[in-house]
């Protein structure tokens, strides 16, 4: 959703006297019902009355009443699109929370995964909030697996904590429990991910020319297609993702969770270094929405409370 010019048309002078009169009446009105404001788009949100942390926000997104959000919106159950098409999700519904004491609209727009940094640098985006896991290498701006800086990096704020899990095709786990079990066997996920990463990393570590086949997606659900049409011996997803998948796929007769999540770590909003304003006020956002119970709610909803976390933290992924 981009904000957009409010056209307003210039009253002839004959009119002057009933356009005060008017302005007078809609000034009454507007004093009865102050709770609520209109912003660039047209949607209502809340104005500072009762969006207490508005003056936190850097002054041109107070304005628009918009924040832009890069996601991969393919990776339910943190962001996906329900049957009638609406964005739902732990981190939408967690945005709306926050939106409510921001006074603005979070407005997630759809980007593959591995493009969501770079969206943010050229300002498509005024955040990426999906299911991203705070590394190091991203806050520095480093390519995991070259070492070399590709960009600037992006501060986090910590809202969720999850780690990576195998999942096999219902009944054919092949005696996969851990990722060493996969040498030899190919596994199927997002490019861009944590399980990619770790896929790699562990296929360097097999031994006997049996190393692990990767092949990666653009979405988490075109991974799952392809284990699901037999066209790769497992699977990986954070754990909220591959236990909703396990559950909801083919009516939870298509995949199985195998072994522990490993890898517990924090998903986090990425803000460009030099947005510290915005950066700052979502931590207070998302702080004052863990206090008032919101939070909670949110979590709760989705059946996620093992990943819940008590304050908001920026930058705390190692």
């Amino acid at each position: 959703m981009t904000a957009r010019t409010t056209r307003r048309t210039t009253a002839a002078p004959s009119r002057i006297a009933a356009v005060g009169a008017i302005a007078v009446a809609g000034a009454l009105i507007l004093t009865g019902c102050g709770d609520q404001t209109k912003n660039d788009s047209g949607n209502s949100s809340a104005s500072t009355s009762s969006a207490p942390l508005a003056d936190k926000l850097p002054k041109a997104i107070r304005d628009a009443g918009v924040i832009k959000v890069g996601s991969d919106i393919a990776y339910a159950p943190v962001e996906f699109k329900d049957s009638s098409g609406k964005v739902v999700g732990i981190d939408p519904d967690l945005a709306a929370a926050m939106g409510k004491q921001l006074g603005v609209k979070f407005d997630f727009q759809n980007g593959t995964f591995d493009t969501l940094l770079t969206g943010l640098r050229s300002k498509r985006y005024d955040m990426a909030m999906s299911a991203m896991t705070d590394t190091k290498d991203r806050q520095e701006g480093v390519d995991s697996d070259t070492g070399k800086k590709v960009g600037e990096g992006v501060d986090f704020v910590d809202y969720f904590t999850a780690g990576v899990s195998i999942y096999t095709p219902k009944g054919k786990t092949q005696d996969i429990k851990t990722w060493a079990d996969l040498c030899g066997k190919k596994i199927a996920v997002q490019r861009g991910t944590v399980s990619e990463d770790l896929a790699k990393s562990e296929s360097k570590k097999c031994t006997g020319g049996k190393k692990i086949a990767i092949e990666a997606y653009d979405n988490d659900q075109q991974a799952q297609t392809r284990l699901r049409g037999g066209g790769a011996d497992a699977g990986s997803s954070d754990f909220p993702v591959a236990a909703y998948a396990v559950k909801t796929s083919g009516g939870g007769k298509d995949f199985e969770i195998v072994g522990d999540q490993v890898e517990a770590a924090p998903y986090g909003i990425a803000v460009a270094k030099s947005n510290t304003q915005l950066r700052d006020a979502l931590q207070a956002a998302l702080d004052a929405i863990i206090k008032n119970g919101e939070y909670d709610k949110v979590i709760a909803k989705w059946g996620v409370d093992a990943g819940a976390v008590k304050t908001a933290v920026v930058n705390g992924g190692k």
